[in-house]
């Protein structure tokens, strides 16, 4: 008896420890969801924002905001691009890696923008536009270069299994097209007909 209620109390604090971890995980997994969706709706924000301010706010102003968003779009749009052919192309990893350090150096010039935004005196954004636009320049046209590269790797490979893909079906479609006509059964030798009794000899008279 004892025995016997030592084993349900085992199998009930196994059930409950499954059902903590599996609550857990759970909740991890919807923080994480709910962090990219928040993540993810704030920047589409801040990207609309930028855009408002680029046609609305002539001059300096409006060409910081200008800058701000060819950074962040061409920064995302390379880190999508790259990390969602990362795994299925492992010799891409090495891109990721420098758009990581791009990324660094992203995030640095878009808190400076981000401040001369504020900068009431004008003359000040006008003389650092120049330097802020040659820097956006060089970080855009490097991540564009990977992104560009990666899907032409992309294409490429697909050319390759396209074309090889379009042999084997060649190929396959001329074994089905080839056939040998069916064998015609071998004529049987002529047996020798051996003559009748009688036969070759004139009647006899009755």
């Amino acid at each position: 008896m004892d025995v016997a209620v030592a084993v349900i109390l085992l199998l009930f604090a196994s059930f409950v420890a499954l059902g903590v971890v599996a609550t857990v995980r759970t909740a991890r997994a919807v923080k994480r969801g709910v962090e990219r969706t928040s993540i993810e709706a704030r920047r589409v924000v801040e990207e609309t924002g930028l855009k408002a301010r680029r046609y609305s706010r002539p001059g300096p102003a409006g060409k910081l905001a200008e800058l701000r968003l060819a950074l962040r779009t061409s920064v995302t749009s390379t880190g999508e691009a790259l990390e969602g052919q990362a795994a299925a192309d492992p010799s891409l990893s090495e891109a990721v890696a420098l758009l990581g350090r791009l990324r660094s150096h992203a995030k640095e010039l878009d808190a400076e923008l981000r401040l001369l935004e504020r900068e009431p005196d004008r003359a000040r954004i006008a003389a650092r536009i120049g330097e802020l636009e040659e820097r956006t320049r060089r970080i855009t046209h490097s991540a564009d270069s990977l992104r560009w590269a990666a899907q032409d790797r992309a294409r490429r490979f697909a050319d390759d299994d396209l074309a090889a893909l379009g042999r084997d079906i060649d190929l396959e479609a001329g074994a089905l097209r080839h056939w040998a006509p069916a064998a015609l059964p071998e004529p049987e030798p002529e047996r020798e007909r051996t003559p009748e009794p009688g036969a070759g000899q004139p009647p006899k008279a009755l």
